[in-house]
């Protein structure tokens, strides 16, 4: 049976993987962006994965699927709802930075 560092250590190269075999295939992706529905952020579209109706950055595929292998995760929203402090935090700091552009 493998250790948890072994999991983690698989699962960030498996990820990583994607994110490379994303841009092989198409290198736009590096400058295509979306909202993560995970963390909030702003993120590339190489590496990212559609979970049903969530799309998370290449990122959080690495807390998911870590968390899947560790089975301290049963399903995506598990994770979403575990991050919704973390997203809170990326809106308010846009707000933040949309005032100060608009201030300026």
């Amino acid at each position: 049976m493998k250790s948890k560092e072994e999991i983690i250590a698989e699962m960030q190269q498996v990820v990583e993987q994607m994110r490379l075999d994303d841009l092989e295939e198409r290198p736009e992706l590096e400058y295509e962006y979306f909202d993560c529905s995970c963390c909030g952020q702003t993120k590339s579209y190489a590496g990212s994965i559609q979970y049903g109706e969530y799309r998370l950055c290449n990122d959080c595929v690495l807390l998911a699927e870590t968390g899947f292998a560790l089975n301290k995760i049963k399903d995506v929203t598990d994770l979403i709802n575990a991050m919704e402090d973390r997203r809170l935090e990326e809106i308010c700091n846009f707000i933040k930075q949309d005032e100060q552009r608009h201030n300026n």
